[in-house]
C-alpha cells in the first residue's frame, strides 16, 4: 500500500472507501421512493441511456470499466492522436468550405484565423473550373494549402490546381492539401460512378513529385448526412478507406504510399462525448486495418472534423452558434487535425460576413483564449470516454465486417445494403425526434413564433441521387412552414386556446407545457379571455389529474357548447368524457400537430 504525504487537503480521509454495491443500494432506494421497484443489482440499469448502436451510457464509471491501453500520442493504436506530443502547438488546422468564386471573402477568412480552403468546385453547386484561380486570387498557395471537393470533375479541377500551384512558382515538394479525389463519396451522394483511373494516376504522380499533397478523401459525411449512426459512420469510412488502398497498391504503390494518401472527414455533432470517442476509435480501428496491411507506424489517420449539417436548423438559427462551439470543443478534444465550423446560416443559403466570422472565432477562441491545444487528448484516462471509445470501437468494426462481407463499400452500396442500415436507423432517431425525446432547441422545444425569419442568399441545390439528406428539423419543419403559408394566405396563424382551471399552481406547468408543444407545430396558443372570443376551434385544458378528475368532463362540455370543434386535455390519457386526444410528455408531438393542422384546414 502506497501512503500518500499528507498535504493537508485530505477529503474523508477519516472514513472507509464506499463500495460500488453500496452506491447500487442507495440508488435503488431512491428509486423505490419514486415508485419504482428496483433490485440493488439492477439499479445501475435503471439509470442508463441507451444510444444507437447498442451502446449504452451508464451513470458511474470507475476503475473496473478500465479500456484497452490506447498507447502514446503518435504512436499506434494512436488512440491519443496521430501525432506526437508538441506536434499541435498553434492548434489544430482551422478549415473553413467555401461555394462561391468571392476572393474577399477567402483572403478575410485568411487573414483572420483560418489557416486553410476548402473549396467546392464543379456547376453547379460549387465553384466553376474556371474560376479557381479567381477564388484564389492573392492567395499564398505555400502557406494556405487548399483542399478540392470536386466529385465526378476530380481530374479537370486537380490539374487546375496544380496548375496554379506552379504558375506562381510553388516548389512540387511545398505543395500542401488535397485534391479530394472520393468516387465512393460521390457515388454515396450522386448514385453515379466515374472513373477511377485518373485518381490512382494523379496519385501516383504526387506520390512521386508531390510528398505533402493528398489526393483522396474519405469522406463520412453523406452517411452521416444520411442519419447513420457513430459507428455507421466509421464503418463506411473503414470500407471506404479500405477500398482505396487496395486500389492504390494494385496501381503501384507501397501500402505505406498508399495509406499517406488519404484523409478522413467525419462530422462532429453537440453530442461532445459521443464526438469525442469517435474520433480516438477512428484512429484506433484505421491502425487495425494498418497493422494488418503490414504497416502498423503508417496508421496514423489525417482527420478532418466538420461540424454536422444534419443538427442545423433553420428555425432559430441562432442556436446554432451553440451547437457548432460544442462540436468544437468536441472535435478538438478529440483530436481532429482540422477542423470545419459552418456558419450558423449554413442550412438558409449563402453564408454573410458575420456567419463567416463567427465561424473562424469559434475555432480561434477554443486554441488561444481556453488553450485547448496546449493539451494532448484531454479527455484521456477518463473511464467513460475510454470505455465508449472502445465500445463505440466494437460497434463500428463489427458494420465494416458487415460491409466487406457484402463485397466492400462499393458492392454495399450498390445493393442498397449501406441505405437500408442507415434508414432503418434514422427510422429510430425520427420517432424520438417526433415524441421529443431527443429535443432540438428553438425548433421542438422554445419556439418563438413571431421571430422575424433570417433570409439568406439561395446557394444551389447540392449534388442529389444517392443517399438521402436528412436533418433534425425536418418533420417540425415541415409543420412551421405550413403554418407559415397559412399566415400569408390569411393574415392569422392557426390557433389553440389554452383553457386554465383551478389555481396557478394547479395548472401553469401543464399550460407551458402545453403552449411549447403547439407552438412547435406553429399553433399559436391563446392563453388570455374566453374561448369564445379567442378565434380558435381547438381548446386544450390544462391543469393538475385532481382537478380533472373534478372539471374536466364538465369544461368540455362547457367548450362544446361554445362551438369547440376538438378538445385537448394536456396529461395522460384517462376516461374524461367529451375530452378528444391527449397531449403528454413523449406523445408524438409531430403526428398531433399535423393531424390538428388538417383538422383546422392548413394545408
Amino acid at each position: 500500500m502506497t501512503l500518500l504525504p499528507d498535504d493537508g487537503l485530505g477529503l474523508a480521509a477519516e472514513f472507509p472507501d464506499a463500495t460500488h454495491e453500496q452506491w447500487q443500494h442507495l440508488v435503488a432506494g431512491v428509486l423505490r421512493r419514486s415508485g419504482r421497484e428496483t433490485p440493488d443489482d439492477e439499479a445501475e440499469d435503471a439509470l442508463s441511456t441507451l444510444l444507437e448502436d447498442g451502446l449504452r451510457v451508464r451513470p458511474l464509471y470507475t476503475r473496473r470499466d478500465a479500456a484497452p491501453d490506447p498507447g502514446l500520442p503518435g504512436f499506434p493504436p494512436f488512440v491519443r492522436g496521430g501525432r506526437a506530443e508538441g506536434s499541435r502547438v498553434g492548434g489544430w488546422d482551422v478549415r473553413q468550405r467555401h461555394t462561391v468564386a468571392d476572393p474577399a471573402s477567402v483572403l478575410a477568412d485568411l487573414e483572420n484565423g483560418v489557416t486553410s480552403l476548402w473549396l467546392a468546385v464543379g456547376e453547379p453547386s460549387g465553384l466553376p473550373l474556371g474560376a479557381l484561380g479567381h477564388a484564389l486570387d492573392g492567395v499564398l498557395l505555400d502557406l494556405a494549402p487548399v483542399v478540392l471537393e470536386a466529385g465526378s470533375a476530380f481530374e479537370p479541377a486537380a490539374r487546375e490546381l496544380l496548375a496554379l500551384h506552379e504558375e506562381r512558382g510553388v516548389a512540387a515538394d511545398a505543395v500542401r492539401g488535397n485534391l479530394g479525389a472520393d468516387p465512393l463519396g460521390h457515388e454515396a451522394r450522386t448514385g453515379s460512378a466515374f472513373d477511377t483511373a485518373p485518381v490512382t494516376e494523379t496519385a501516383l504522380r504526387c506520390a512521386e513529385r508531390h510528398p505533402g499533397l493528398r489526393v483522396l478523401t474519405v469522406d463520412a459525411l453523406p452517411y452521416h448526412e444520411a442519419g447513420g449512426s457513430a459507428a455507421q459512420e466509421l464503418g463506411c469510412s473503414l470500407a471506404t478507406g479500405v477500398a482505396y488502398v487496395r486500389d492504390l497498391t494494385a496501381a503501384g504503390l507501397s501500402t505505406a504510399q498508399a495509406l499517406a494518401q488519404l484523409e478522413f472527414r467525419y462530422a462532429a455533432t453537440a453530442d461532445q462525448f459521443l464526438t469525442v470517442a469517435k474520433l480516438r476509435a477512428a484512429r484506433r480501428l484505421w491502425a487495425r486495418v494498418a497493422e494488418v496491411c503490414g504497416e502498423p507506424r503508417a496508421g496514423g489517420q489525417l482527420q478532418h472534423a466538420v461540424t454536422s449539417p444534419v443538427m442545423m436548423t433553420r428555425r432559430d438559427p441562432w442556436v446554432n452558434m451553440l451547437r457548432t462551439t460544442v462540436a468544437t470543443l468536441a472535435a478538438g478534444v478529440g483530436g481532429a487535425d482540422s477542423v470545419t465550423v459552418l456558419p450558423f446560416d449554413h442550412a438558409l443559403g449563402l453564408p454573410d460576413a458575420f456567419a463567416r466570422r463567427i465561424a473562424r472565432n469559434t475555432s480561434t477562441i477554443l486554441i488561444e483564449e481556453a488553450h485547448l491545444s496546449k493539451v494532448i487528448d484531454p479527455a484521456g484516462g477518463s473511464w467513460y470516454v475510454e470505455r465508449l471509445t472502445d465500445e463505440l470501437a466494437h460497434a463500428a468494426w463489427e458494420f465494416f465486417q458487415d460491409i466487406e462481407k457484402a463485397g466492400g463499400q462499393a458492392a454495399a452500396l450498390r445493393s442498397g445494403t449501406v441505405g437500408e442500415r442507415l434508414a432503418g436507423t434514422w427510422a429510430v432517431r425520427s420517432a424520438k425526434l417526433a415524441k421529443r425525446r431527443e429535443p432540438v432547441t428553438g425548433v421542438s422545444e422554445f419556439p418563438h413564433l413571431a421571430e422575424k425569419p433570417v433570409v439568406r442568399a439561395s446557394v444551389p441545390e447540392p449534388p442529389g441521387g444517392g443517399l438521402p439528406r436528412v436533418r433534425r428539423d425536418e418533420a417540425f419543419e415541415a409543420l412551421r412552414a405550413r403554418s407559415d403559408a397559412h399566415l400569408a394566405a390569411t393574415g392569422a396563424r392557426p390557433r389553440i386556446h389554452l383553457t386554465a382551471l383551478g389555481p396557478a399552481a394547479a395548472h401553469t406547468a401543464r399550460l407551458t407545457f402545453a403552449a411549447n408543444l403547439f407552438q412547435a407545430g406553429g399553433i399559436e396558443p391563446v392563453t388570455e379571455g374566453g374561448f369564445a372570443d379567442s378565434g380558435a376551434r381547438e381548446v386544450c385544458l390544462c391543469s393538475s389529474d385532481a382537478l380533472y378528475e373534478e372539471q374536466a368532463a364538465t369544461a368540455a362540455a362547457a367548450l362544446r357548447e361554445a362551438g369547440a370543434e376538438h378538445v385537448f386535455l394536456a396529461g395522460r390519457p384517462g376516461a374524461y368524457p367529451g375530452v378528444d386526444s391527449y397531449v403528454f410528455a413523449g406523445c408524438d408531438a409531430v403526428a398531433v400537430l399535423s393531424a390538428a393542422l388538417d383538422r383546422m384546414g392548413v394545408s
